[in-house]
């Protein structure tokens, strides 16, 4: 289905053309000055020095072929030029019913889709999630649903580190702790339990233990960097912990991920890149990429006009011990094995951007990937609290993921009890529904790239920019709508007509955005484009509302039009919810 927009510029450049004007002057744009007009159109300003002409002159030859417009019923030209515009009311109120008719509410579904693999975990396992993977996985998570909503075959990768020291660290402390444990005992060659020796909780106490205990006792850290290298060569006692860490840690991943409506279609890991390396790495060398420098294996990816200092990518440390580096291009070389994508997002922290510019320079010089593979970097910013610094708890410490998500929850819980608007057995679940909302928008609302506060007390907010006053205005318009169905309404029949006063046409030319919006929010990989939009739809609904008589108005076709519209403006918004991440309640 076509944008308004679309359908405005077609008028204005036929309009342009007729005039004997180039037709490209025809671009139509929202009114910076909303109180004068809706659109505008400054082709005659743009034309003026090409035809030797003033553009008010211009502007007067072109509005002439516009008088008998379906699509306008007001054209105006102010000096020095402008073509002021204001959309036919029938021809809107047209628009809208072939809207409330199209799946894609105008957006347009990709001409070709494309299979995208965005990376937007990487949490390490054994350790709890906290506030720090927030951003990765919200914003990585709408991406990926924006991206399937248009067409794409959309695959999100949580990525997990574990492969590192830190599963060595975790190896060597249970062996000082429990000695006698099966896994240590070299002899042994039978089955290993099914059972861990460790519990979730137990494991994420023991490896902040063995961290600790690393960094002042040298001794225990080479017992670490052995037990990692003994893992990585396949030690059957050490691959058996292994995987009982892994099935614990990936278990209490999910749960909590589930709490923030984000699902990985991939479990992959750093391990799970490590049979890609011997070869990459040969090859590497055989064709001339790769040197040694001091001992370790690097690869130069500067490039003539750098403007800053772009280091070489190593490979391999000095001792043959692979880096992340090494890691993240073996996991490209698997993913374009696998998955053939065109393209790789990471939704990752800005602060890696060095990383990520040498792990792409070398794939791409190296020919992991096709020429026309794009590797994108999402870098974002900080979730900081309201003293300006990283997010931290009350005692200074990184706040646990869980801990955040149940204090926003019980925060709304007591709003939602106090303004009574649910039975308390459903506050519970409301509560859970609406402070995902607090936590979703809060962040999404923000561009990716910019570091913002979190502010518990403004993001659980029912009035402002904010998730719940987004559901409040949805819930408002359910309840509208079950009201009407009480009453006796059908929405068999009912059609959208034009509108009866201002905010009504507002409400209906904001609703005409979304495709537009979508489209761009992802071409941009900008959530936060989504969020503008829905708060400007959710002020348009309530101004409509708060002047608007609906349920009480006495035309019964006039009722049944805008009941229509109240049910498209619903729809958009909870697709909208849904893309962002999060849905709305039936009652708050």
């Amino acid at each position: 289905m076509k944008k308004l927009m679309e359908y405005m510029a077609e008028e204005l450049s036929a309009a342009f053309e007729k005039a004997g004007y180039d037709p490209a002057l025809g671009r139509v744009s929202v009114s910076n000055r909303p109180d004068l007009c809706e659109y505008q159109c400054n082709g005659a300003m743009a034309g003026a020095k090409r035809y030797k002409k003033a553009p008010f002159m211009i502007a007067e030859d072109v509005a002439a072929y516009l008088k008998d417009s379906r699509v306008f019923d007001k054209v105006e030209v102010v000096k020095p030029g402008f073509i002021n515009l204001n959309t036919g009311a029938d021809f809107l109120a047209e628009y809208l019913r072939g809207m409330d008719a199209d799946p894609m509410l105008t957006a347009t579904p990709a001409e070709k889709p494309e299979t995208i693999i965005i990376d937007y975990g990487g949490p390490n396992v054994a350790k709890p999630l906290h506030v720090g993977h927030l951003r990765s996985a919200i914003i990585g998570e709408s991406i990926k649903r924006i991206g399937r909503f248009l067409g794409h075959r959309v695959l999100g990768d949580v990525h997990l580190g574990d492969w590192g020291l830190q599963m060595g660290l975790i190896i060597t402390e249970l062996r000082h702790r429990e000695p006698d444990l099966v896994y240590f005992d070299d002899s042994y060659s039978g089955e290993y339990p099914e059972e861990a020796p460790f519990t979730i909780g137990e494991l994420e106490e023991i490896y902040p233990a063995a961290s600790a205990r690393s960094k002042e006792d040298e001794e225990y850290r080479n017992e670490a960097l052995e037990a990692t290298e003994q893992l990585q060569s396949g030690k059957p006692g050490y691959m058996a912990l292994w995987n009982h860490i892994m099935r614990i840690s990936v278990a209490d991943l999910k749960k909590n991920y589930e709490r923030l409506n984000v699902e990985f279609d991939l479990w992959k890991a750093e391990s799970d890149a490590q049979p890609y390396i011997p070869d990459m790495v040969q090859r590497m060398k055989d064709e001339g990429y790769a040197y040694e420098d001091q001992g370790a294996l690097v690869v130069d990816v500067r490039e003539e006009g750098d403007t800053r200092e772009i280091p070489p990518c190593m490979l391999l440390k000095s001792d043959g011990a692979s880096l992340y580096t090494t890691t993240d291009l073996a996991t490209i070389v698997e993913r374009v094995k696998l998955y053939d994508p065109d393209e790789m997002l990471y939704v990752v922290d800005k602060r890696q951007d060095l990383h990520f510019e040498q792990v792409f320079r070398c794939a791409r010089k190296t020919g992991l990937v096709k020429e026309d593979t794009r590797l994108t970097f999402l870098g974002f910013g900080t979730m900081n609290g309201k003293d300006g610094k990283p997010f931290k708890t009350r005692e200074g410490g990184v706040m646990r993921l869980e801990n955040l998500i149940s204090d926003i929850e019980s925060e709304m819980y007591q709003k939602i009890v106090e303004n009574r608007g649910v039975k308390d057995k459903d506050a519970g679940e409301t509560a859970k529904i609406v402070g995902l909302s607090a936590i979703k928008y809060g962040d999404l609302q923000n561009q990716a790239t910019k570091d913002y506060v979190f502010d518990i007390d403004r993001f659980t907010s029912f009035e402002g920019n904010t998730g719940p006053y987004i559901l409040y205005t949805i819930v408002r318009i359910k309840s509208i709508l079950n009201r009407y169905t009480e009453e006796g309404g059908s929405f068999e029949g009912l059609s959208i007509l034009p509108a009866i006063n201002a905010s009504h046409k507002n409400l209906m030319l904001s609703l005409t955005s979304f495709g537009q919006v979508v489209e761009n929010a992802f071409a941009e990989k900008a959530p936060h484009k989504i969020c503008a939009y829905i708060y400007e739809a959710a002020n348009a609904f309530n101004s409509f509302y708060h002047e608007t008589s609906i349920l009480g108005q006495e035309d019964a076709e006039v009722k049944g039009s805008l009941i229509a519209l109240l049910c498209l403006t619903r729809k958009v918004l909870e697709t909208s919810i849904e893309l962002l991440g999060f849905s709305a309640p039936d009652r708050m």
